[in-house]
């Protein structure tokens, strides 16, 4: 295992050095000059001309990458030409926002998606395999800025029980961050248990009629051992991949529910900084995006020794 792991993290170095090429010079074509913006309405050339040369906007391409990479590797992923401020700095206030509601959202994916897709396997054809089929074309179905929209119309306004937008820090009210977060939450990961549901169920049928099942079976031991300690551990395998994924996602950003509810987490800072032009941020959050998406992969590559112990010879 600690040579597979080895190998796994020697293949992510390069990818990861592609990946900031990639963000590096795809970010060069998108319009704007950071210089003009910064200097104001009146754009003094002598104050764009020392702006461009103190952001080594002067300097060819190739050149700028190596600044931009040098100071990566430093821990310094450049400064913010809206606020002045740094972009780990805004980075480190934003991502515990977005890791909350990615962990909460994921955490209502599993509990309703890996149940309902058991139940759905080991219910073939019946009424409760139409109702999970049911749930998951809903789910997949349904836009996320839609449902949250109505969760804001019935829990808020009509009943009151929930905030309508707006995050509190758990830091400052446990409760009342929770009442903030419960919503869009749930409307990700609604969308996200329909996918685990049907990935579950398929999964598990495919489990269900393998010879050691049967074998299982005909010794006599119970069923719900059979399902949940043979078959479930056997087939969590593509669950595993498929979560990494969307909790990747997650963590990248969910702009329209981020917008809807107002949250202030990755998806409101990217989404404001491709509006400002402030490319330093877009460049430093697409970065740490792309770095989480391969942790996340590696994680899962090591999930799978934990469910399945042939690998590990």
């Amino acid at each position: 295992m600690f040579d597979y792991l080895v190998k796994r993290i020697a293949t992510l170095l390069p990818t990861l050095v592609l990946v900031s090429m990639l963000i590096f010079g795809l970010q060069q074509l998108l319009p704007g000059d950071p210089a003009k913006i910064l200097a104001g309405e009146e754009q003094d050339p002598a104050v764009v001309a020392y702006l461009r040369q103190k952001m080594h906007l002067d300097e060819p391409l190739p050149v700028r990458y190596a600044y931009w990479v040098g100071g990566v590797l430093r821990g310094d992923l450049g400064e913010s030409i809206r606020n002045q401020q740094p972009v780990l700095s805004l980075v480190a206030q934003k991502l515990p926002v977005t890791l909350q509601l990615a962990a909460m959202a994921m955490g209502i994916a599993l509990l309703i998606g890996v149940p309902a897709g058991i139940v759905a396997a080991v219910g073939r054809g019946t009424a409760w395999d139409w109702a999970a089929n049911i749930f998951a074309l809903w789910g997949i179905s349904t836009p996320n800025f839609w449902l949250g929209i109505l969760l804001i119309l019935l829990f808020a306004v009509n009943l009151g029980w929930l905030p309508a937008s707006g995050y509190v820090s758990p830091f400052e009210d446990l409760a009342a961050n929770l009442r903030a977060m419960v919503m869009p939450a749930f409307v990700l990961g609604n969308a996200i248990a329909a996918v685990l549901m049907r990935h579950t169920r398929s999964a598990m049928l495919q489990v269900l009629s393998a010879d050691y099942v049967r074998t299982a079976r005909a010794k006599g031991l119970d069923e719900r051992t059979v399902v949940l300690k043979h078959a479930l551990r056997n087939a969590l395998t593509p669950v595993i991949t498929l979560g990494a994924l969307e909790l990747g996602t997650l963590l990248s950003g969910a702009v329209l529910t981020e917008q809807v509810f107002t949250i202030p987490g990755f998806g409101k800072l990217i989404v404001d900084a491709v509006f400002n032009r402030d490319y330093a941020v877009v460049q430093g959050v697409v970065l740490v995006t792309a770095t989480a998406y391969m942790l996340l992969n590696l994680l899962a590559d090591l999930a799978y020794f934990a469910v399945n112990p042939r690998l590990r010879h």
